[in-house]
């Protein structure tokens, strides 16, 4: 496995511009910093080279480098170059049904809440934006001393019944729908073909009855949130948690976001793939070809 993390670096640093291939250093057994390196080095590269081969893509040659990687990824792993997808929560498996906005407004009218939806949402962006003072983390247990800043802040209104209405209701599954319709399937002849599925969330304990709400809880073999492990992304903690349940190395794992810096950086700093949703890839079915699955 050493072996082929240092054929792997070697191969990256010749793809990607460098004149002189550099020897890669000694790196003990079981180490994760190749893994990282390389994910790091193709990530990079892969978030950004939509952009960069609009401009000059044979000037920097990335649209081939990039091929080469996963064409070398897959003379090492097979046709299946990935043991494991983590998957992102919300934004990626999951929206809101309605704004947030919206729904703040609507729940609020009863309870005196006058500001308009554009309103509340600046207000919004601006709380969930600041360093939340409470604790180092925004999810702690059920996460209500974080979430009732939150709705006091966008809707000037601190009435406790306002709170518990809105509250309960984002765990229903009137509050959220699927990002991709057909995720099921995909996860489904993943988890036949032998990748392993996990979520990875920033997420409070609101999640997994939330899961179990929207019927799809059994879609996954590990849901690894936040507020249970005590790290949010972009902690890369979180992500070696998710491959430590699902019994895989980072560098056999990639993950799916819609977060640049949670879900990318984080994922690329805890040694895993990393792709962007909406960006690198825009369908679970896009993402299973592009790991290997024929669907």
């Amino acid at each position: 496995m050493a072996m082929r993390r240092m054929r792997l670096t070697t191969h990256l640093f010749s793809i990607f511009g460098k004149t002189q291939v550099m020897k890669p250093a000694r790196v003990p057994r079981g180490s994760t910093l190749i893994g990282s390196v390389t994910s790091r080095l193709f990530s990079s590269a892969s978030s950004s080279a939509a952009a960069v081969m609009e401009d000059e893509p044979e000037m920097y040659g990335l649209g081939r480098g990039l091929k080469d990687y996963e064409d070398y990824r897959r003379s090492l792993y097979g046709e299946i170059t990935h043991k494991a997808l983590l998957v992102d929560a919300v934004g990626t498996l999951l929206v809101p049904a309605q704004s947030t906005a919206q729904i703040y407004r609507t729940i609020g009218e009863k309870y005196g809440v006058q500001y308009s939806e554009d309103e509340i949402l600046r207000r919004y962006r601006r709380a969930y934006e600041k360093p939340w003072g409470g604790s180092r983390l925004r999810y702690v247990d059920d996460a209500r001393p974080f979430w009732q800043y939150i709705v006091r802040a966008s809707t000037g209104c601190s009435d406790s019944q306002y709170f518990e209405e809105l509250y309960n209701y984002y765990t229903t599954e009137h509050a959220w729908q699927l990002c991709d319709p057909k995720a099921e399937t995909v996860f489904k002849a993943l988890r036949e073909t032998g990748v392993k599925v996990a979520i990875v969330s920033n997420f409070d304990t609101r999640l997994r009855p939330l899961l179990r709400a929207l019927r799809c809880e059994d879609w996954f073999d590990a849901v690894t949130v936040s507020a249970e492990v005590e790290a949010e992304k972009p902690n890369p903690t979180i992500f070696l948690k998710a491959c430590e349940l699902l019994g895989v190395n980072p560098e056999d794992a990639v993950h799916v976001g819609d977060d640049r810096r949670n879900d990318i950086w984080g994922a690329r700093d805890a040694g895993c793939d990393a792709w962007l949703w909406g960006s690198d890839v825009a369908s679970f079915k896009e993402v299973a070809q592009r790991i290997g699955l024929k669907i």
